[in-house]
């Protein structure tokens, strides 16, 4: 998935039930969505908007979109300088709950890089404050708890329910966060590369010792990009290397010719091609683990 992406011209379609609910939800991102759902099922509607094909950090939603916005009870955002169409937009301030907020002074400051283009959208560079909070599942969980916390005094009526559903989602993620811990530590620091630089909350929290490339899965890299690599390889010998996305066959084949195996570890801005949230979270850490058993990096359990 290329990493910007251009101004979504379509229409945005109230749902048809929306009516009968009392409350809607709105979010910047799909990990934001997914909590919402999990915390308060059929208590009210959660909607992000964004088509799947886009990244939201970059997303620009269209006039009738950001009017949906505004009109809604809540609106959750990431924090972090995240979904940049944020800063053009007018929403009502008092509706506004940065999920972020509690950890502020955990934010990763951003590398600033080059300018980089994904296609007709146009430049755009990564720079100012890292935005994939949700990577670090401790964090993820403080938004968790937030989210947990707004919606119980927005529906005093289901805090008893979402207190539960909180502690049952605790428990699910807080596993999960477990499991990257231990594949962290087997790793003990052998070298990984990452096609973007969309991993630093997954690297500081669970010790990865990786390097930042500008690669697109849909795009062959240059021949400029192969000799960058191989000089890179030269001081960081990765033989795993990190994509938001399926890569182009070619690029899987020649980057194994090098020595170093694709492997699909998503983001999760967006909604997976299946599944959700858990499942694909739990699907790129069986991935990154198969691979690192097989070559031998991550001893046999």
């Amino acid at each position: 998935m290329a990493c910007g992406q251009g101004v979504d011209t379509q229409t945005f379609p109230i749902s048809a039930g929306a009516a009968k609910h009392s409350m809607q939800i709105f979010t910047v991102n799909y990990p934001l969505e997914w909590a919402a759902e999990q915390l308060v099922e059929e208590g009210a509607e959660v909607r992000f908007p964004a088509p799947g094909v886009v990244d939201p950090a970059f997303w620009q939603p269209d006039f009738n979109t950001v009017a949906a916005y505004q009109q809604a009870d809540l609106i959750l955002l990431n924090g972090a300088n995240y979904a940049r169409w944020l800063s053009r937009a007018s929403l009502p301030e008092n509706r506004l709950v940065d999920t972020s907020r509690t950890f502020a002074d955990r934010l990763i400051a951003a590398d600033t890089g080059p300018a980089h283009s994904h296609g007709p959208e146009g430049d755009h560079s990564h720079d100012g404050v890292e935005f994939t909070v949700w990577l670090d599942l401790s964090l993820y969980l403080q938004q968790v708890r937030a989210i947990a916390a707004v919606l119980a005094t927005k529906l005093p009526q289901l805090a008893d329910n979402i207190a539960a559903r909180k502690a049952e989602l605790i428990d699910r993620l807080t596993d999960m966060d477990v499991q990257l811990m231990k594949l962290g530590s087997h790793l003990n620091g052998a070298p990984v590369l990452y096609s973007h630089p969309v991993y630093q909350y997954l690297e500081r929290r669970y010790k990865f010792n990786g390097r930042a490339l500008h690669w697109e899965p849909d795009q062959l890299p240059s021949t400029q990009d192969w000799l960058e690599l191989d000089a890179l390889l030269k001081q960081h010998p990765a033989e795993i290397m990190l994509w938001e996305d399926e890569p182009l066959p070619e690029t899987r084949a020649r980057l194994k010719q090098q020595g170093v195996e694709a492997v699909v570890f998503r983001p999760m801005g967006n909604r997976p091609p299946g599944g959700d949230f858990l499942s694909g979270m739990t699907a790129n850490i069986d991935r990154l683990g198969a691979y690192a058993l097989d070559l031998g990096v991550v001893p046999t359990r």
